[in-house]
């Protein structure tokens, strides 16, 4: 059975995760400085590209959830009770859309991964490519971890998209 406290649910863990990524851009962001800043190798350098690159993309990310999650667990508690109509137009789509677009995440997030592992393999042992291979450590360490955050995200976007499809019938 689902119910407003599933919407809750849903909703909160939302904002919760969406703190995760914030911090991780934050700490991502920090590190890249101490690495430039402190140890000022080609190495430390190159890997400071990707997690501040990355980093920007999970300060956007973390900041949009945070802050719309709110009203949207609102709306949708709102709607359970009084416009399970608006449910089915808006909400059902939106989240259709969410999972659609977090297949699409999935694979340049894999792709991004198996660039900075090949990166990795192919500069290792050349001391004259350290660049390219700290690029490789910071691409591959920054790209598996959206893809682990994204996971749950994803898991989480189906059970409630298909919670909501129960109870609208559809």
């Amino acid at each position: 059975m689902f119910t407003k406290a599933d919407i809750e649910k849903y909703f909160i863990a939302e904002k919760q995760e969406s703190v995760v990524f914030f911090l991780t851009g934050v700490i991502a962001i920090t590190v890249a400085v101490f690495f430039v800043f402190y140890y000022k190798t080609h190495f430390a350098k190159g890997m400071a590209l990707p997690l501040v690159a990355i980093a920007l993309i999970q300060l956007a990310v973390g900041i949009t959830v945070y802050r719309r999650s709110d009203r949207q667990r609102t709306d949708m508690v709102y709607c359970y009770d009084l416009d399970q109509a608006r449910m089915k137009k808006e909400e059902v789509p939106r989240m259709q859309t969410v999972i659609k677009n977090f297949a699409t995440i999935r694979w340049v997030e894999i792709t991004l991964a198996i660039a900075g592992l090949l990166l990795i393999f192919f500069f290792r042992q050349n001391a004259l490519q350290q660049l390219w291979y700290g690029v490789g450590v910071g691409l591959a360490v920054q790209s598996i971890l959206m893809l682990i955050a994204d996971f749950f995200a994803e898991k989480r976007g189906h059970e409630y998209l298909n919670g909501l499809k129960h109870f609208l019938r559809l």
